[in-house]
């Protein structure tokens, strides 16, 4: 039984090699690969596209047209689309009919980054100056919209990425249906997702969630969570930010913790996750004045703004798929 036993060990310890070997097995990177032009433009259309179909609350028919258009929009720009239907539990009872939208790019591909925003939008404008508006829905043009729209417009550049490189985007629902009182109501569909990924045993290397990225001078400061659980992630996109001459946006100093998408994507699901979210520099408040409010319309979007998320975040991507970050 011994001998067997030697016999066995040493037949697992080559087999095991075997496999070692065969997935380390290095990837021949593109070494100059054109970083696409972001179209501030088309971003600027995608974020309105989604703020006429009106507040997208779930249980609302805009909420449904919203997310058809959103999955015909990533299919028609390559992706392999996954929607992952569940029923979200909001803090006051309410069942939810909520879609997580997956588009996959380079499905097969071992190596791989996350993008995310929300698409829902909040069901109550409780931060409105005027006391008389706050049952009212949110149009939510920045505070969902565009990072969405920022999304979408990086979807139409990724069909060039080479088949070693893969991109996921995630447009997670329900975020912003919880109660201030309670962290946790909020970001249903993320950690519905982090406790359900799309596709088993789901890996990347990280992940980047954009919030609130559509007003003009915005600030994205290194939010307080990132810096926990991502602070490499962090480090590298502000670098090369600084590098593009955007560090009047990527400030390098540290922010507010917010509670957001990603904070349970770290924290549930394991992946480095960053949040590029708006902090106000100096104004006292840790959102910008629209927030929550009947104001967060397309007056507040800036294309500047987008073009600069959204080209700095094509930079990151076609950076890693050259091995220069």
């Amino acid at each position: 039984m011994k001998y067997s036993f030697s016999i066995l060990l040493i037949l697992l310890s080559l087999f095991a090699c075997k496999n070692e070997e065969v997935n380390d097995t290095p990837i021949e990177r593109v070494k100059n690969l054109p970083i696409p032009k972001f179209n501030s433009a088309s971003a600027y259309h995608f974020v309105a596209k989604q703020v006429e179909f009106g507040p997208r609350v779930p249980n609302t028919p805009a909420h449904q047209a919203t997310k058809n258009w959103l999955v015909s929009q990533l299919k028609a720009h390559g992706a392999k689309v996954i929607e992952q239907d569940f029923i979200a539990t909001a803090y006051t009872g309410e069942k939810l009919k909520s879609t997580n939208i997956i588009g996959q790019y380079n499905p097969a591909a071992k190596e791989r980054i996350l993008l995310a925003a929300h698409w829902d939008s909040r069901h109550i404008t409780d931060n409105d100056p005027d006391e008389s508006k706050r049952n009212l829905p949110v149009d939510a043009a920045d505070d969902g919209a565009s990072g969405v729209g920022v999304l979408l417009e990086i979807a139409r550049h990724l069909k060039t990425l080479p088949d070693y490189m893969g991109v996921d985007i995630i447009f997670f629902d329900s975020e912003d249906h919880g109660t201030p009182t309670k962290g946790d109501t909020y970001c249903l569909g993320s950690q519905y997702w982090s406790k359900n990924f799309h596709v088993k045993n789901y890996k990347a290397k990280y992940g980047i969630l954009l919030d609130m990225v559509g007003a003009k001078n915005a600030h994205f400061r290194m939010e307080l969570y990132s810096m926990q659980y991502a602070k490499d992630v962090i480090n590298k996109v502000w670098k090369l930010a600084e590098e593009m001459g955007r560090g009047n946006y990527f400030l390098n100093e540290l922010g507010e913790a917010i509670t957001d998408d990603h904070l349970f994507v770290n924290q549930i699901a394991g992946i480095p996750m960053i949040d590029i979210i708006n902090q106000p520099k100096g104004s006292g408040q840790t959102f910008v004045k629209h927030w929550h409010t009947t104001n967060d319309t397309m007056e507040n979007i800036d294309k500047q703004t987008l073009w600069t998320v959204g080209q700095v975040i094509l930079a990151v991507i076609f950076n890693e798929a050259m091995g220069k970050l």
